[in-house]
């Protein structure tokens, strides 16, 4: 784990309690046994549907990209903003949308 990682119980902590795991090169983020959350590079990334990542890239947080071979691979994870890390409250409200969506995307 790394300190960001670490950090990351105390700044979910409104969400309720979390397990980071090791994953790929990174972490996933896990609440209730649903990732809503990916630590990649030390910038974390939370679940998006399409509304969240409108508003996301408003702000300009960009999504999470990776290369798979020739080509980049584009996944509905966006960049939480710096705020998370100060106001435990919206930290707990962007992680509650983070989570609604990783749960319905779960569920198809």
């Amino acid at each position: 784990m790394t300190e960001l990682t670490d950090s990351l119980h105390d700044v979910f902590a409104g969400l309720g309690s979390i397990q980071i795991r090791p994953m790929f090169g990174g972490h996933g983020v896990f609440h209730e046994g649903v990732m809503f959350a990916l630590v990649a590079d030390d910038v974390v990334y939370l679940k998006s549907d399409a509304g969240i990542a409108a508003r996301a890239e408003a702000d300009g947080l960009q999504a999470f990209r990776y290369r798979k071979g020739n080509r980049e691979v584009v996944m509905s994870y966006h960049q939480a903003p710096e705020a998370i890390f100060e106001d435990p409250e919206f930290a707990a409200e962007l992680g509650r949308e983070a989570f609604a969506v990783a749960w319905r995307r779960r569920k198809r």
